[in-house]
């Protein structure tokens, strides 16, 4: 009776994983990916199954909202050895983690010509690792200071000046707050990344083998700690996150905000008489003679180890982020494509009147740490600087070395 009542529970689970073929013949091809709703990522599955001339067909299979839910789904039908999963939309700090774990597939020969091709160069260093590549960048998305232009006629070029800027305005009772994401997830690293690097430093060394920190890291800590602690902090800092900055700056309190490219068309439809001044800037530098680094964020296409069409998979993810489908994305997802002649696109530049701006961003970007144990030198950054108002720069960063060196000692598939 024990093997009977099993059954119903055994079929459920392989009803799950469904079957290589379609019942018209074709070829099942399941894409996990972030939930769109735009409806551009639907948009690219059924153009790219329409374009396989009936070989294959692709599902998109949509992931939970937050990234941790992302990758934990992932992480368990991979580590079942799932074989309905074929193509997975990886954040970028995942593809080392994947790939050390062996659940994605290595790309080579024509299909890894294909996938650089043309492709800018940041956002595929976050596809690679241990000089191999295993996803081809999907999209990307960087950071500028956006500002309000009738509080600043020109904007700050660095973080010492901005902080000047919004006391300025603070002594005049003029709207002076600074938004930035400064809860305790990340966002707080990518900023804590993002100055180190345009300080000159690095979290980790060149071989990713141990951190690297240093009088650069020491000097982001003091920025974050400089503006928590100044007139340009928002109340909300220890809490705000990528979309509270946004409301705040179109609820008129703000003079800067640190976000990305989202906010405009948001500002439009939400403040149209605010978004009359509204404009935007590079990331402030640290060092007015050196340029600014921020961080790149964006999704990178990769293929399950477990696939049984591997090569059918290669093929439709290259499809997936082609031109066309690229551009769809940027128009209608607001997400920057990771083709370089696409930002030369007049339709794109119509829509993305920053596009000049973000390129040159993203050409001069940083990446987060590129190591399989990115999930907990992320956890050690964060938990360390919240609240920003509590960093004792020196301290906070001996804190996130010890904590690093804990993580890269680890082994296996970080949790």
């Amino acid at each position: 009776m024990r093997a009977f009542a099993v059954l119903p529970l055994l079929a459920s689970v392989l009803s799950g994983c469904g079957g290589d073929d379609a019942q018209d013949g074709r070829i099942t091809l399941n894409w996990y990916n972030f939930p769109d709703d735009s409806g551009a990522l639907q948009q690219a599955a059924d153009k790219c199954s329409q374009a396989s001339g009936g070989r294959y067909r692709i599902i998109y299979n949509r992931l939970p909202r937050a990234a941790d839910g992302q990758r934990e789904q992932l992480v368990r039908r991979l580590a079942a050895e799932d074989t309905s999963v074929d193509i997975m939309g990886l954040d970028v700090t995942w593809a080392a983690e994947f790939a050390e774990a062996r659940w994605i597939r290595e790309w080579t020969g024509q299909v890894k010509q294909q996938a650089t091709e043309g492709t800018l160069r940041v956002p595929l260093q976050t596809a690679t690792w241990k000089d191999k590549l295993y996803a081809v960048p999907y999209n990307t998305n960087t950071q500028l200071l956006w500002y309000r232009n009738d509080l600043v006629p020109t904007p700050p070029r660095t973080w010492g000046e901005m902080l000047d800027m919004a006391r300025d305005l603070a002594q005049q009772d003029r709207p002076h707050l600074v938004e930035i994401q400064g809860a305790q997830y990340e966002g707080l690293t990518v900023w804590f990344n993002s100055l180190v690097n345009s300080a000159g430093g690095s979290i980790l060394n060149a071989g990713a083998t141990e951190p690297s920190l240093g009088p650069p890291a020491v000097r982001a800590a003091q920025i974050m700690r400089d503006l928590a602690n100044s007139p340009a902090a928002d109340p909300s800092l220890p809490n705000q996150m990528e979309d509270q900055n946004r409301l705040a700056m179109e609820s008129g309190v703000a003079a800067f905000e640190i976000n990305y490219p989202f906010v405009y068309p948001s500002m439009k439809a939400n403040n149209p008489k605010l978004f009359k001044n509204f404009r935007w800037a590079p990331y402030p530098r640290v060092d007015a003679d050196r340029p600014s680094r921020p961080t790149i964020g964006g999704i990178d296409l990769a293929v399950s180890a477990y696939s049984r069409n591997s090569g059918l998979a290669f093929e439709a993810a290259l499809c997936l982020r082609n031109r066309e489908n690229q551009l769809t994305a940027a128009l209608k997802g607001g997400l920057p494509p990771t083709m370089r002649s696409l930002y030369d696109e007049p339709s794109f530049i119509r829509d993305y009147p920053f596009a000049k701006d973000v390129l040159a961003a993203l050409e001069s970007a940083s990446v987060r740490p590129i190591t399989p144990a990115y999930q907990n030198v992320s956890i050690a950054v964060s938990h360390t600087l919240s609240p920003p108002a509590a960093i004792s720069p020196q301290s906070s960063v001996d804190t996130i070395r010890e904590q690093i060196d804990q993580a890269l000692e680890s082994e296996g598939v970080i949790p």
